[in-house]
């Protein structure tokens, strides 16, 4: 872990563009947080429901005892060179635990592993580890500006969507020791409580099947930019199956823009997702990395890396998967 700070470091401080204005906005936060009179923005989305601090807890312990026993295996490469390989991250395991057991299973005698990108405890799916620091940086860097496509799959519960492809553009932000929320696109730059600033974050949606049934698909794309109360309704239980591309890498983003959108994931008891449904307990959320797409950090040859789908896909939601 301490190579991977070292990393994000060394990324950030190599580049003198962000320097100067890294620690202006530092300043400019510090300076912002002693005014007592300062008009914080507010956020669109609610706050966790008071029974998801306990479920996270011990969901964050079972997971801690899973990722203590866990071992990858030849099973879980997608993909791998002599600079990286791709591994399909399975739920409930934190990324450490992947990264600390990649030394066991590699075709080739490399010492330096990197986490590329980072999954959510719950989340699923393809998580790349570098076999050095070079390429690492370079990838962390693609990941930056936006280079790599990335696409999700996340089964929700909620009323029907009256669109097939939706973009969803907001704030993100949180206050000191709070919880993310959606913040209104025009609040992006301003201070929050405790000296963190609104990021902007945008997604794009698209449905793929309603209570099992495949939709077609679309080319008309709708547009929301986040300006005030939420106005979508909550309620409804229908199966609906979203692919989502994250244009921004904000924590949680996928998870958020579902919820605002008044089909939380299932089980994402942070996020309102059902967490007992139709006589049943689910222990964390429905959504998985599906693909990777980008040009290689050494050779640039375009590569697309896929991992399986779970069977609540194609199931309607019914299986453990």
């Amino acid at each position: 872990m301490s190579l991977l700070r070292n990393l994000f470091s060394f990324s950030i401080s190599a580049n003198s563009i962000l320097t100067k204005p890294y620690f202006a906005i530092s300043i400019k936060a510090m300076e912002a947080t002693s005014d007592p009179n300062l008009h914080y923005p507010k956020p669109i989305s609610p706050p966790p429901p008071p029974i998801s601090k306990d479920i996270e807890l011990r969901r964050a312990m079972e997971a801690s005892s899973k990722s203590s026993l866990f071992n990858l295996t030849r099973d879980h490469v997608l993909y791998e060179d002599e600079y990286l390989m791709a591994v399909n991250k399975p739920k409930g395991v934190y990324c450490e635990a992947v990264l600390r057991s990649a030394p066991q299973i590699v075709l080739d005698s490399s010492s330096e592993f990197h986490l590329a990108n980072r999954l959510d405890r719950d989340t699923s799916g393809v998580m790349i580890i570098t076999k050095s620091h070079k390429v690492a940086a370079k990838l962390v860097k693609a990941f930056t500006e936006h280079k790599i496509r990335k696409s999700y799959i996340a089964l929700c519960i909620g009323s029907s969507p009256n669109w097939r492809k939706i973009t969803v553009s907001s704030g993100h932000g949180r206050s000191k020791h709070g919880a993310w929320r959606v913040y209104a696109a025009l609040d992006v730059g301003r201070v929050l409580p405790g000296g963190s600033f609104v990021r902007d974050m945008e997604t794009t949606f698209e449905v793929v099947s309603v209570n099992g049934v495949e939709t077609e698909s679309c080319e008309v794309e709708n547009v929301i930019v986040v300006e005030g109360e939420q106005e979508l309704s909550c309620g409804g239980d229908d199966v609906v199956v979203v692919r989502a591309f994250p244009r921004s890498g904000r924590t949680h983003q996928i998870r958020l823009h579902c919820q605002y959108l008044g089909i939380s994931i299932r089980g994402d008891v942070k996020y309102h997702g059902m967490y007992e449904w139709r006589g049943r307990t689910f222990e964390g959320h429905d959504l998985h990395a599906e693909c990777l797409s980008l040009d290689h950090p050494v050779t640039d040859d375009p590569i697309v890396i896929r991992a399986p789908l779970p069977c609540w896909v194609t199931e309607d939601g019914k299986c453990n998967g």
